[in-house]
């Protein structure tokens, strides 16, 4: 059976996925499906980057704003309501393009599930959790992780806690690491035949565009999205809430450190993030690297569509 076609964008944050994913839909005839692990909660728009009606140019999104921050989404989850919105897609016509800046998201919809992905045991999660309720839980976690497997602990910080738990809970379930899952995954035959690009620029150019992204949340009101959630009685210990730009703007409003610290370290987070993004999709021989710098996103996304006809994803 002929795999079916995608196109597939991905890259750092703040690298202008979004606009490259529409002007590359109007070209192609095609609708955005996102893929970021954040976007799809609901009241979750600024600190997230969600695009506007606006950004979105006419052409339609998918898995935007579908569940209430309150719910845990795995990528399995995600995966299964990514097909569908695909399959929807290509019914209508039209050419399903999959966007966004999480990695473990894309591996998810792009090739078979693994055991990483798709199985888990709450009892063991949260004995886990339970003994990661203070800082020195966490940091024994960490270290635990790291004498199993070092290279996994080396790209989680000892605060990304739920991750840290995930690798646990499955080494401890399969006997396996999560660094050995993922090169079994990357073994793995891909589901859809696709053209895979990120934007590259150089990385000083990069922080200065993750910059003035941060300073224009703060100006839209990403202190007042932050305050409506809490107000709505969303926990701030809630894993939504611990995403990056929300737990920063918490401990400010709570008074913990000023609003320009919450800044700032929303600023080297998201740095941080960026690298931690450009060395994962970097590592996937499937990425085509297309620079951006200087260049509009009409032009980038006209040679996408040119490389993904050369491909034969796309038809000429």
């Amino acid at each position: 059976m002929d795999r079916p076609p995608l196109i597939v964008i991905g890259g750092p944050t703040a690298s202008g996925k979004s606009a490259c994913a529409v002007e590359l839909c109007r070209i192609i005839q095609g609708e955005v499906v996102s893929a970021d692990s954040m976007q799809l909660y609901q009241g979750m728009d600024i600190g997230t980057a969600k695009p506007d009606p606006a950004e979105m140019g006419g052409i339609p999104h998918h898995l935007l704003s579908i569940a209430p921050p309150t719910q845990r989404f795995s990528a399995a989850a995600f995966a299964q309501l990514a097909h569908k919105a695909m399959g929807e897609i290509r019914a209508r016509g039209k050419m399903p393009v999959l966007c966004g800046g999480t990695g473990l998201y894309i591996n998810a919809v792009t090739r078979p599930m693994g055991f990483a992905q798709n199985q888990g045991d709450e009892a063991l999660r949260s004995q886990l959790e339970a003994r990661a309720a203070d800082e020195e839980g966490r940091r024994a976690l960490h270290e635990e992780l790291r004498a199993i497997d070092p290279k996994t602990a080396g790209r989680l910080h000892p605060n990304d806690i739920r991750r840290v738990i995930r690798a646990l809970e499955v080494y401890q379930l399969t006997g396996k690491t999560m660094s050995e899952l993922a090169e079994e995954d990357q073994r793995r035959p891909d589901l859809y035949k696709a053209a895979f690009f990120a934007l590259d620029f150089p990385r000083e150019v990069l922080y200065e565009r993750i910059d003035r992204r941060v300073d224009e949340m703060v100006r839209r009101g990403l202190e007042d999205e932050v305050r409506t959630l809490l107000k709505g009685g969303l926990s701030e210990n809630c894993t939504a809430m611990q995403a990056l730009g929300y737990k920063e703007m918490v401990w400010a409003i709570r008074g913990e450190i000023s609003m320009e610290r919450a800044v700032e370290l929303i600023k080297q987070g998201s740095r941080n993030y960026a690298k931690r993004q450009l060395t994962w999709f970097r590592r996937d021989a499937r990425v085509q690297w297309i620079g951006a710098n200087g260049r509009s996103a009409r032009d980038v996304a006209e040679e996408m569509a040119r490389r993904a006809r050369q491909a034969g994803v796309l038809e000429d």
